[in-house]
């Protein structure tokens, strides 16, 4: 027992001192649609989902997890609309046991918001108004995720990785490329799960490339808005760690808990736990298990705290619940949740499914 919890321990360590190999290049946010979440099952768990994943989605949560797949194949879809439809999320994935002891997983995830009016041209070469001009773009992130996992020589753990590819684009007017790096692991021992994630591990570069043509407006003589010709974006490493206890009432009733916690390394005020150089954020859920048959969840995230004027401290928080339904090989889920934990924000309907393709 001492051994495991020391090689535990020994995971957590290396996956902590990972990102500082980073911490010295310029950094900005990007690709924080990367962190909105996929699959109904986890989201309605508050997104605690880092220790337990052990479906098709555990390829976004913890590829680690991909071996603990049931049956040979699975796949599975989501369809989500955030801010009163105006931003549509969809994701699919697949996964397949390639032997005893790795698995491969392929998924794809587009986040972006369509029929975007485009006035650039409203006017035509004479001053005069004409609607007719009015075109419309879409402004699309797109993530490609090449995942692997494999049981290690010690009893209990799993190793695992996703290979990342993005592209973005702003209509004609500006487009990117992106690559990057997950590590992960996941140990199980009786019934408790320990998972860690490090995201973005040697740092996410997207490479942007603007359409001057399209982007640069003239006005009586003079060029306004111009361009940069390139630039790069770099998205710092994320640690997210998970441990979750399964719990059994009876021969019916079960139920799994987790606490998650996201370390970001730069020190993010409005993180419930912030220094200088780091900021956590906790994440609670919880999936209750009837028969196999029936599942309840509910989970507590993106805590953060927020300074109002007059220097008072407000604590805002997202709630999630959902329900799933598991009929033979085919598994139906629900979850309403928010995208922020901003009270204006309008909750969000998630559905999602999963199909799993014979026995292991």
């Amino acid at each position: 027992m001492k051994e495991k919890l020391h090689i535990c321990l020994y995971l957590f360590v290396l996956f902590s001192l990972l990102p500082f190999s980073t911490l010295a290049q310029s950094a900005k946010h990007s690709n924080e649609f990367l962190n909105v979440g996929v699959g109904a099952r986890s989201i309605g768990m508050g997104r605690a989902f880092i220790a337990g994943a052990n479906d098709v989605t555990a390829a976004y949560w913890n590829p680690a997890g991909l071996t603990g797949l049931s049956g040979r194949y699975q796949a599975g879809l989501m369809h989500a609309q955030y801010f009163g439809g105006m931003a549509k999320f969809d994701y699919m994935g697949a996964a397949k046991h390639l032997d005893g002891k790795s698995t491969l997983g392929l998924s794809l995830l587009r986040y972006g918001v369509d029929d975007i009016p485009n006035t650039i041209d409203l006017m035509d070469a004479e001053g005069n108004i004409d609607y007719d001009r009015i075109t419309s773009f879409s402004v699309a992130d797109y993530a490609l995720l090449l995942s692997y996992s494999r049981s290690s020589g010690i009893e209990g753990l799993d190793l695992g990785g996703n290979m990342k590819i993005i592209r973005r684009l702003i209509g004609e007017f500006a487009s990117a490329w992106g690559f990057g790096v997950d590590l992960a692991a996941r140990y199980g021992y009786d019934r408790w799960i320990f998972g860690a994630v490090m995201r973005d591990a040697t740092g996410t570069f997207n490479a942007w490339q603007f359409n001057g043509e399209k982007l640069v407006i003239e006005v009586a003589d003079s060029v306004f808005n111009q361009p940069p010709e390139n630039s790069l974006e770099l998205t710092l490493p994320r640690l997210h760690l998970g441990v979750a206890r399964t719990f059994i009432i009876n021969e019916k009733i079960s139920f799994i808990a987790e606490i998650n916690a996201s370390v970001l390394f730069e020190g993010r005020s409005a993180a419930l736990i912030s220094s200088g150089l780091i900021g956590a954020e906790p994440v609670i859920g919880m999936e209750v298990n009837y028969s196999d048959i029936v599942f309840f969840r509910a989970g507590m995230g993106n805590l953060q705290q927020i300074t109002e004027f007059g220097g008072r401290k407000r604590l805002l928080a997202e709630p999630s619940a959902g329900v799933g339904l598991h009929l033979g090989s085919f598994y139906l889920d629900y979850a309403i949740s928010n995208i922020s934990p901003q009270t204006i924000s309008l909750y969000s309907n998630i559905f999602s499914v999963r199909y799993v393709f014979g026995e292991n």
